[in-house]
């Protein structure tokens, strides 16, 4: 087996320039969002999410986009969650999508708020009642005793909402991340990759610009 070190991969498949890139990032984010669904990747919504403690103390882990538009980027979660304290403690976070079979990653950084009570619940439920259960019974980062417990748990709530309306717990609901900073890669061959780098001014207009790969 070759050594981790041997392990590379080089990018053919597209350009981007400036002048293929539209001037709005999340127009641009739109038209790559609907050549990542055409190229049916797997999970085309899971990208990671980075936050910091109120001592900067990084995080990250797997999320799943929800939705898109032009005030932000919206997950759902536990608020409970390490996540949740830490962006109450911190506000400020960044999330990538790596679509490898587009050899594409797109960085987001910007500052998070949450998102109407109205949004929270009109995605709770649309989610299958399992999910929706499952809100309710997993105190989501906190140390829990088996699998036993959980699944103990997950029981008792199937009971609880046997026979009345599964609502959203007060403790579960969306994250808006308002983008500051945009970022799209497109790779390219020998390492020398595209990167057009969009951040938004104090008058609120993005400007672009090319970084060294």
């Amino acid at each position: 087996m070759s050594s981790i070190a041997d392990i590379r991969k080089d990018y053919k498949l597209k350009a981007f320039t400036e002048k293929e890139a539209n001037k709005d990032p999340i127009e641009q984010f739109g038209q790559w969002w609907q050549e990542a669904i055409a190229a049916e990747i797997d999970e085309v919504n899971a990208m990671t999410l980075a936050t910091a403690t109120a001592n900067g103390i990084p995080d990250a882990r797997i999320v799943l986009l929800k939705e898109y538009d032009v005030n932000g980027f919206v997950f759902f979660t536990n608020y409970t969650s390490a996540k949740g304290h830490q962006l109450e403690e911190n506000p400020h976070a960044s999330l990538v999508f790596f679509w490898k079979e587009l050899e594409r990653q797109v960085r987001i950084g910007g500052i998070v708020e949450r998102v109407s009570d109205a949004e929270s619940d009109e995605y709770y439920n649309s989610r299958p009642e399992g999910s929706r259960i499952g809100a309710w019974a997993s105190p989501q980062s906190q140390v829990i005793e088996s699998r036993e417990w959980l699944d103990a748990e997950d029981l008792k709530y199937r009971e609880v909402f046997r026979s009345k309306p599964i609502l959203r717990p007060a403790h579960w609901g969306g994250y808006r991340i308002k983008p500051t900073h945009i970022e799209f890669w497109q790779g390219r061959p020998s390492r020398l990759h595209d990167r057009l780098s969009y951040t938004k001014d104090g008058q609120g207009t993005w400007i672009m610009e090319r970084l060294a790969p």
